[in-house]
């Protein structure tokens, strides 16, 4: 493949004359209508709290969200809802609604020279509604909550829950317990207490034969209460009234002024805390009560990170074009906005859920099955706490490039803190060392109990039987033998699966490849992922064949999966690459992680795995998803992980030829291809140096959605918005701008001529890279360090 190299003397022409294409500000979302519904709603968000803000009716609404707040059967529960209406209508016939990116806050505009303000304090779990006005006005809060009484959970509904889906109320009960709600005469309390005698880990543990080391879980449920305060000084209480929105019956408190005024503020404050009472929980809400919301001080801190965080990176696209048609645009915009959602839970207890994040609405406008009072506002299918370890990567990986290091912390706080459930679980059922974190985990560590006994709510409570335990292998000899494992899982798709561990163990090393920050919390992690599947595989061959390795000292990876797809494999593709990537990196860290002894266990590990396999399929070589395989049960391309993420093959690499008739001719089956929701057809694309696919597969994919938020993707197999959809197309456009191997960078390795850009991304080694891309050719650059110009190469932009 052709390709330049930057001379030194070039980057310091280059250094001085970048300038940025745009303004984040160019990219902000107006409506001059109001909405219809939830559905229609724009985000708003900041620290760890997400709000859906719409105006329907002349109502200014709003949902409430935030990260950690689980109830006992794990659903994410919102925060409640709040109404704002004005006795002057200003919205009726002068309407705009704005979000300022560059700031991060919501401005809502109506006649009389109405101005309402919504922001979200970054640093304090504060929302902040700031209303003025020409002409005085009457403001009317209500705060709604449909959480009044104990709800039975439908079938329908426990896909929220989803260790109970497909359990039934008769065989399961299961309860999203009430709210308290503590109405005062200018404000409102109110509350969601978790029950301890009702923990979904509880139930688990004796499901999953762990009752005898149930006392030695992580809970990160236990004696959890969250809830907040609705401060509406100079309003006052006036009664409740009881209504319906959608199809969810709700109460409201409403909240209104006492004499006309031209300024209202009100102030939301949240708190979550582990606390046995509920006098604990309100001492530490009221500690966090402002006593001057809405400051100047606090809003300048409030900017100041949001100038910061813009300032990280960018990706603008054809910003001298028509923005009502041109595509590249609107790309680059949706990359931009969609930055803004992952920055809303940028300091969240737990990771960005792939499955709405902090945004979902109501179902009814989702999927129709759920339409009909079904589901309440806090559904989501695939979970609240369930965490889907092939689907939460996506959200977190562009956060390298992008430049956004602070951010992962959530996701790999996720697997520290659960580490030592995952290494007891592996202990009690096999009897050998390491961390078994399934695919669909729960945010404690244990599999979802649905994966785990699929039909286990259709008895009383009771362990998982002895026959429904019972797992039939086959040995080399091609002989079937049955063993009691109590440690299987019974789902079909995720059997097996524990790959996601090691993708995260990864993202973590490059997490200290390109910031160089200190990962010596996370090692143990990384080092118990690799030492389980090195551990697991050698125990299975020694009970099935009597040896753990084959007789070239390699592992027999078996019984194995190649993602959800290729079931019970040997020498699954995807776990041998994650496996090599992963001990190359950990053997090329810095001297002070691992000692010799662990060093040289790492090198052992690396030496025995085996090669991946290639096979002949539609006349062509490719790389085979596995030696041997069974089942074909999803839709992934598991043939394709050392491409991505893996990075074995790709642009700079050996064998690209290889690999690119994988991609081209690599399938089982048309469906292993697409661009909803997890598929990474476009990065493959793009890591691969096809151009025009790559174009042509991140347009489908990064595209306005369907919903009137341009990012509000899905449901496609998830649910909207749908995060993992948004992340694997930002993915996709830096893959497409820039790769790195080793210290080499590689720029516009799969850019359109068409598309003229201004770009910024880092880069590994503490480096970020400026570009300015015109007609196909580069004409700026700036790299930092100055030092790392050296290693930029300039691939030829195709046709």
């Amino acid at each position: 493949m052709l390709f330049k190299k930057i001379s030194f003397s070039l980057v310091l022409l280059f250094v001085f004359a970048v300038s940025k294409a745009q303004d984040i500000s160019d990219y902000n979302v107006v409506w001059n209508s109001q909405s219809k519904n939830s559905s229609e709603s724009m985000p708003l968000g900041g620290g760890d709290i997400g709000c859906n803000v719409w105006v329907e009716n002349n109502d200014l609404i709003f949902y409430i969200a935030r990260s950690g707040t689980f109830d006992e059967n794990n659903s994410l529960l919102k925060l409640g809802r709040v109404r704002i209406s004005l006795s002057t209508n200003p919205f009726k016939s002068n309407f705009r609604q704005e979000l300022k990116l560059k700031e991060g806050y919501i401005e809502i505009k109506g006649d009389n020279n109405t101005v309402v303000k919504l922001w979200v304090e970054v640093f304090k779990p504060v929302i902040h509604l700031e209303i003025t006005s020409g002409q005085k006005f009457i403001a009317k809060a209500i705060f709604e909550d449909w959480r009044t009484a104990d709800r039975s959970l439908s079938p329908d509904e426990r896909h929220q829950s989803y260790s109970f889906n497909l359990t039934t109320p008769e065989k399961m009960p299961l309860f999203t317990r009430k709210d308290t709600i503590d109405p005062h005469h200018s404000d409102i309390i109110w509350y969601h207490k978790d029950r301890d005698d009702e923990m979904v880990i509880d139930k688990e543990a004796i499901q999953q034969h762990l009752s005898s080391v149930k006392e030695q879980l992580w809970n990160p449920l236990k004696s959890l209460i969250f809830g907040g305060e609705m401060v509406a000084n100079g309003m006052a209480f006036t009664g409740t009234i009881d209504s319906t929105y959608i199809t969810t019956k709700y109460r409201g408190w409403v909240y209104q002024n006492t004499s006309p005024v031209i300024h209202q503020n009100i102030d939301i404050v949240l708190h979550t805390a582990h606390t046995p009472t509920n006098a604990g929980w309100i001492k530490g809400l009221q500690q966090e009560v402002v006593q001057s919301p809405g400051n100047s001080q606090k809003w300048a801190k409030n900017t100041q990170w949001w100038a910061q965080y813009w300032s990280h990176s960018h990706i603008y696209i054809n910003t001298a074009k028509d923005h009502t048609t041109d595509k590249g645009w609107e790309i680059g915009r949706n990359y931009n906005v969609f930055r803004y959602q992952l920055a809303c839970n940028a300091f969240g207890e737990f990771p960005t859920k792939f499955n709405g994040g902090l945004f979902t609405f109501d179902a009814d406008f989702v999927k129709g099955e759920y339409k009909g009072g079904k589901v309440t506002p806090d559904f989501r299918r695939w979970g609240g706490g369930s965490f889907t370890a092939q689907n939460q990567r996506l959200v977190y990986w562009p956060m390298l490039k992008s430049g956004d290091f602070s951010m992962m912390k959530p996701q790999f706080e996720f697997y520290r803190r659960s580490l030592g459930n995952a290494e007891l679980r592996t202990k009690v059922y096999w009897g050998h060392d390491g961390a078994s974190f399934t695919e669909q985990v729960e945010n404690f560590g244990l599999p979802a109990g649905h994966t785990y006994e699929k039909l286990w709510g259709n008895t009383t409570l009771r362990p998982r039987s002895d026959s429904s335990s019972m797992r039939t292998l086959v040995n080399l000899k091609g002989e079937k033998k049955t063993f009691l494992d109590y440690g299987d899982l019974t789902n079909i798709y995720v059997i097996d699966h524990y790959d996601g561990e090691l993708e995260f163990s990864k993202m973590m090393l490059d997490y200290q490849l390109f910031t160089g920050a200190d990962i010596s919390q996370y090692l143990p992690f990384i080092e118990s992922s690799i030492r389980f599947h090195d551990e697991h595989f050698q125990y299975w061959s020694q009970k099935l064949n009597g040896y753990p390795l084959d007789a070239n000292g390699k592992l027999i990876m078996y019984p194995g999966t190649g993602l959800e797809t290729y079931k019970s494999a040997t020498n699954a593709t995807s776990t041998i690459a994650a496996m090599k990537s992963v001990l190359e990196e950990m053997l090329a860290l810095p001297a002070k992680y691992g000692t010799a002894k662990q060093r040289a266990y790492w090198k052992a590990v690396l030496n025995r795995l085996p090669e991946i396999a290639t096979r002949q399929l539609n006349g062509f070589k490719v790389i085979s998803p596995a030696q041997s395989w069974g089942a074909l049960n999803n839709i992934e391309l598991p043939q394709l992980y050392p491409v991505f993420p893996y990075g074995l093959y790709g642009v700079g690499l050996p064998d690209l030829q290889l690999a690119i008739d994988t991609w081209h001719h690599g399938a089982d089956k048309k469906g292993q291809y697409g661009i909803v929701s997890w598929h990474q057809d476009p990065i493959f694309a793009a890591r691969l140096g096809l151009t025009g696919e790559a174009k042509d597969l991140v347009t489908k994919k990064l595209s306005n959605s369907t919903f009137r938020y341009f990012t509000f993707w899905g449901p496609g197999l998830d649910w909207a918005p749908d995060h993992n959809w948004g992340g694997s197309g930002m993915i996709a456009l830096q893959e497409m701008a820039m790769q790195t191997v080793g210290k080499k960078i590689y720029l516009m390795p799969a850019w359109p001529k068409d598309w003229d850009a201004d770009i910024k991304l880092h880069a590994p080694y503490n480096t970020t890279v400026e570009a300015t891309i015109k007609n196909g050719k580069l004409a700026k650059l700036k790299v930092t360090p100055l030092s790392r110009a050296k290693d930029v190469v300039v691939m030829p932009v195709q046709e």
